[in-house]
């Protein structure tokens, strides 16, 4: 591994075309930089530059070394710019459901970043159940998790209310075994939905399995099944509540943090009120 040191002596050399030049701008002795050359030379085995030419000359070596020379020290020059930057130096780890990653919340993670620049935010969405034995686990600092019942430790807990749902242009013909759009193994509506039908002693199969809010409800728009979802996702979608079984209990949508002051306590802070928002937006519409 060559010495930058030496190497910036080198290049410095080349681009001066003299060795006093060079010496200069390095605020060093011509002795000196004549000395770095020749342990540069020893380190290669050759010369680099012909002394005796005038202006110097690069030896054939020496034309080889300065394009790797040039790189070597760019190179080290960025990642000083890196080292020495600050932003995005302190990771917040958050995980949260996919329909909870609304526009709001996007907008609070990205203002939050731009007032503090030095907090890097790495966002997660997935399961509740997987999120939250992660965030048990250690592995994130916020999560938002729905669940059947808040833990003790919650930072904030909201209702989410649910209810069951079919296409409002491909429903009502349902037949004694029904249709049901899913998610995957897991999923906390998937086991509520067989529980319930389940109670009913309600023949069913799974007609389609999906891993995100949006397609599940597509899937139910087209008329492919039924499906027990949170009423806040819908209203973007021709879908309706399927009375049949009557109502369901909610569940609860939580906010966990492992600190509760700084930075990440701001933030939850912050992300709270988008919880709080979707809460009261709910209840304005079922006035």
């Amino acid at each position: 591994m060559f010495d930058p040191r030496l190497l910036r002596a080198f290049v410095s050399i080349v681009d001066a075309g003299s060795f006093t030049l060079a010496a200069e701008r390095l605020h060093m002795t011509q002795s000196t930089i004549s000395q770095q050359l020749a342990r540069l030379e020893d380190a290669v085995g050759k010369p680099l530059i012909d002394r005796q030419s005038r202006p110097l000359q690069l030896t054939a070596s020496g034309e080889q070394l300065i394009r790797y020379a040039r790189r070597i020290l760019a190179l080290q020059q960025e990642a000083r710019q890196i080292l020495d930057d600050p932003t995005g130096t302190i990771p917040i780890r958050i995980g949260l459901p996919e329909d909870i990653m609304n526009t709001e919340m996007a907008l609070i993670l990205g203002s939050f970043t731009q007032v503090n620049p030095n907090v890097r935010l790495e966002v997660t969405s997935g399961l509740s159940r997987e999120l939250m034995e992660s965030y048990r686990n250690g592995q994130f600092d916020i999560v938002i998790v729905k669940e059947s019942a808040a833990s003790a430790d919650h930072r904030a807990t909201f209702p989410e209310p649910l209810a069951w749902f079919e296409s409002i242009d491909h429903g009502g013909n349902w037949q004694s075994s029904l249709a049901l759009v899913a998610f995957p193994q897991g999923g906390l509506y998937r086991d509520e939905m067989f529980e319930l039908l389940e109670r009913e002693q309600q023949n069913w199969y799974i007609a389609f399995t999906g891993n995100s809010i949006s397609n599940i409800l597509v899937s139910v728009e087209a008329g492919l099944g039924l499906s027990l979802l949170p009423i806040a996702t819908t209203k973007n979608y021709r879908v309706r509540q399927y009375a049949q079984f009557g109502s369901v209990a909610s569940i609860a949508i939580s906010i966990y943090a492992w600190d509760r002051d700084g930075l990440i306590d701001s933030l939850v802070e912050r992300m709270t009120t988008v919880l709080q928002q979707r809460f009261d937006e709910f209840n304005c519409l079922n006035l």
